[in-house]
This record gives structure tokens, C-alpha cells and sequence, in this order.
């Protein structure tokens, strides 16, 4: 499956975290974030990421994606404290998910929600719309 990890900057350590903790299930996917997001997990848990832009571009080309119906799961732990001012862009990928019945995990409970019924073949409907696995 394509995995879409986005962390605003105060969540990236949480997303880190995250990712050392279902390291075991995140190895077998296919993982793709944001330029700084996915160095930063690189770096810290070995996992191979594949990296779009930092920030706002890489969020849009996620979205772009997402729109294409190439990524099968978005995590995007955002900081909900205070408007953004590419929030825009934010809810046209969230959009883009519901358009195409992609799970999108917006904090880390939920997260956890989605990576564990991954790992448990739960959503193995996906690889019915997108057969290139």
C-alpha cells in the first residue's frame, strides 16, 4: 500500500515516534511525505521514504496524488492550535480523500486506528481500486 505521511512541525517528533513504534508494519509499504518530514524519519527509524517537496509543494503533490487515486492511506498530524495559511490546501486533500474513499488520519489515536486495521488486512479493498501492488 502508499502511505502519505504529513507532520506539521510541532508533530513531527509525535510523527517519529509513531513511526518507531509500527516501524514492523510501516517497513512492508510503500511510504511517501513531505521532503523534511521524510528526511527526519529517514533518519531516525531507517525506513525508505520517498520524498515530495518540504512543505506546502510537497503537500500539494501528496494531494495530487491523493487526486489520482495513488495513495492508499494519508496520516497528516497537523497542529489544530491557530489557522494556517495553506489550510486551503489542507481541505482540498482531505477533498481529494473522501472523493476517492482514501482513510485520512488527522492525530495520532487515529492513526494508530488505521495502521493496526492495516496490518490486519483490513483494508485490503483498496488493492481492488488500485491493482498495482
Amino acid at each position: 500500500m502508499n502511505i502519505a505521511l504529513i507532520a506539521n512541525d510541532s508533530k513531527k517528533e509525535l510523527m517519529v515516534a509513531f513511526c518507531i513504534a509500527y516501524k514492523g508494519i510501516l517497513q512492508s509499504h510503500n511510504l511517501i511525505a513531505t521532503g523534511t518530514t521524510g528526511s527526519t524519519i529517514m533518519e531516525q527509524t531507517g525506513l525508505n521514504i520517498n520524498m515530495c517537496a518540504p512543505g506546502l509543494l510537497g503537500e500539494q503533490q501528496i494531494a495530487a496524488r491523493v487526486a489520482y487515486n495513488e495513495i492508499d492511506l494519508v496520516i497528516f498530524l497537523r497542529d489544530p492550535i491557530g489557522p494556517k495559511s495553506h489550510e486551503p490546501d489542507i481541505t482540498l486533500l482531505l477533498q481529494h480523500c473522501d472523493t476517492n474513499n482514501i482513510p485520512f488520519a488527522t492525530n495520532v489515536a487515529t492513526a494508530e486506528m488505521l495502521i493496526k486495521s492495516l496490518d490486519r488486512g483490513d483494508l485490503a479493498w483498496r488493492e481492488l481500486i488500485n491493482p498495482s501492488y
